[in-house]
């Protein structure tokens, strides 16, 4: 395997917990050894210094599930697909619909933009803007390439994401990465981290045989069914687990590392290439 492509969240950190010693290291080990590593992951731009942090990770990461890429070193979103305003709208008219009560927002290279009232904990979120959705500054000038909806009451996200899928088939790509909570993630038509990674790896002349891909819920998908070689987390949702080639130990148990250590023989705990 020439090329390490890992989602974050539930994936090398458990949902709302941080990357362990062991984790990082083992990462940091194979780096060393020469084997590049990009973050693929549901994260926008402004969410990443902190995994940069922990990792000491100078490369490059796919964002905002595939709709963007970014450098660590300049903090530059230097590729990003978007959404039309037009689409935007019309993906939001048939969410308020189908879902009555939700709340939508928008991710884009500005910040997080949010519709005004509704959306949980929005002063702590420090969002670029908030008022009448319609009137969004990266609404109206189709900026945004991640659409985000958050409504309780309707099941969970795969119910969700099953009662609006044929309604939004040509102008979004749903997906969802929430552990027990109900928010969907909407991406620009044609674009998954699969599609990313596809280009990212062609570009150092790498194809899918190359690719060792981590993930744990129905966003990384593509991505694992797409890698040469791919593990869903061993807690990870049911239909994650049933595309990948592997199962991996789940990320509160250092599963990537372990997997790692093991491909690229490193030991543990001092990580030293044998």
């Amino acid at each position: 395997m020439k090329l390490i492509a890992s989602d974050i969240d539930g994936t090398l950190l458990p949902h709302g917990g941080e990357i362990s010693h062991r984790t990082a290291a083992t990462l940091q080990a194979v780096v060393t050894a020469g084997i590049p590593l990009v973050l693929v992951t549901a994260r926008p731009p402004r969410w990443m210094s902190v995994i940069v942090d922990a990792l000491g990770h100078q490369g490059e990461a796919i964002v905002a599930n595939g709709a963007a890429v970014m450098n660590f070193e300049t903090g530059e979103v230097y590729e990003q697909t978007t959404i039309t305003a037009e689409d935007v709208l019309a993906v939001a008219d048939i969410l308020r619909r189908e879902l009555p009560g939700v709340t939508i927002a928008v991710e884009s290279a500005l910040g997080m933009s949010i519709e005004e009232g509704g959306w949980p904990h929005a002063a702590l979120l420090n969002p670029f803007e908030s008022g009448a959705f319609e009137s969004l500054e990266a609404v109206t000038g189709g900026h945004a390439f991640k659409i985000l909806a958050r409504v309780e009451g309707h099941g969970g996200a795969d119910a969700m994401i099953e009662r609006v899928l044929p309604l939004l088939r040509g102008l979004v790509e749903p997906s969802h990465s929430a552990v027990d909570d109900s928010l969907l993630e909407f991406s620009p038509v044609g674009v998954s981290k699969a599609s990313a990674l596809e280009r990212f790896a062609a570009r150092t002349g790498l194809t899918a045989a190359d690719v060792i891909a981590f993930g744990d819920a129905p966003n990384d998908i593509p991505m694992l069914a797409w890698a040469g070689r791919s593990y869903a987390m061993g807690d990870g949702h049911p239909a994650a687990k049933a595309v990948a080639t592997h199962l991996a130990a789940p990320a509160a148990d250092d599963g990537v590392a372990r997997v790692l250590e093991e491909l690229f023989d490193l030991a543990e705990p001092s990580l030293s290439l044998r």
